[in-house]
């Protein structure tokens, strides 16, 4: 059985204070992930007029 992976993990930066970008590859709605020590978050990345960044879809 095939692994059907949702979200690609596409930048990273940090160990201790950690800042990921993940990519939706149904939607192509980007995150933003933030953790730091033991708490972290995730939210929809938004552009300057408050609309989420949608990455082109590819290989459907």
């Amino acid at each position: 059985m095939a692994k059907n992976i949702r979200f690609e993990k596409v930048y990273s930066q940090g160990t201790m204070n950690v800042m990921e970008i993940w990519v939706d590859k149904e939607t192509g709605v980007n995150y933003v992930f933030h953790a730091s020590g033991y708490a972290g978050g995730m939210t929809t990345l938004l552009d300057r007029d408050g609309k989420p960044i949608i990455s082109p879809i590819v290989n459907r």
